[in-house]
């Protein structure tokens, strides 16, 4: 029997890769998106919103496995919460695959300045206590920063005339090899928390901007600076780093060099 996968956040960044793979693995693929539509691709569109809870009991109805990805800077508890209840509404026990960040369960929140420069690693880690205890069968990976995410970040930055970086580092990933590993989750058993992946290297918020920088043939200084907070101090001590599992093979180097050369 061909195995029925729902995914949130289908049409993401890291989702774009995933719904692919699990098409050529065989699976019938659907996407939780805005409107239900069949799309050309092969994949199933279904109607749904994680806000409210609107269409998720129908979203998941018959699927085996519901592959979460969709995430924000704030409210993921909420909307994993929303999903849980829909799947139990739709009276469906599927195997729960998330997706989370390496450190979710290290960096303290106890504070509102915490909260304010910390608020995806809070977010992440209230949505992967309520796929814990969902009382669904679950698996949960944690990764590093993609190095999508981190070009983001440090090309955003550049556009300052001084920039500003936080004595922070970072094991940038490169997207499609945490969505290869999802996809071998997603087809595999229930296995809880399993081991996390990160980067082949460790690199400080400086190297990353200055190496953005000499790569874009752009000029400008640079200064570190300490963030406020418990929950920055224990990120600047590498709370966000896994350097016993640096799986990873795609070098932030080679992602930035591919990278701009087709910017």
């Amino acid at each position: 029997m061909t195995k029925t996968v729902l995914v949130t956040g289908g049409t993401g960044t890291l989702g774009k890769l995933v719904a692919p793979l699990l098409l050529q693995a065989g699976v019938r693929v659907r996407v939780l998106s805005r409107t239900a539509r069949q799309g050309t691709d092969g994949i199933d569109y279904v109607a749904g919103d994680l806000q409210t809870g609107a269409g998720i009991a129908e979203a998941v109805a018959g699927a085996d496995t519901v592959l979460h990805l969709a995430g924000t800077q704030k409210g993921d508890g909420a909307k994993a919460q929303a999903l849980v209840d829909g799947i139990k509404a739709a009276g469906e026990f599927p195997h729960l695959v998330f997706i989370s960040v390496v450190g979710a369960e290290r960096i303290p929140v106890e504070s509102a300045i915490d909260r304010q420069t910390m608020a995806y690693m809070a977010s992440k880690r209230d949505a992967e206590l309520v796929v814990e205890n969902s009382g669904l069968p679950w698996t949960t990976l944690r990764a590093t920063q993609f190095h999508d995410l981190l070009f983001t970040m440090v090309s955003a930055m550049a556009k300052m005339p001084v920039v500003p970086v936080f004595d922070f580092r970072f094991q940038p990933i490169e997207t499609a090899e945490v969505a290869a590993r999802l996809v071998e989750l997603t087809l595999g058993e229930p296995a809880g928390l399993v081991e996390e992946v990160g980067g082949p290297r460790i690199y400080t918020m400086k190297e990353l901007e200055r190496s953005y920088l000499q790569a874009a043939g752009k000029r400008r200084p640079v200064v570190t600076m300490k963030a406020p907070g418990k929950a920055s101090r224990a990120y600047a001590a590498g709370g966000n780093l896994t350097p016993e599992h640096a799986v990873g093979e795609r070098t932030w180097e080679d992602f930035l060099a591919a990278k701009l050369a087709t910017a």
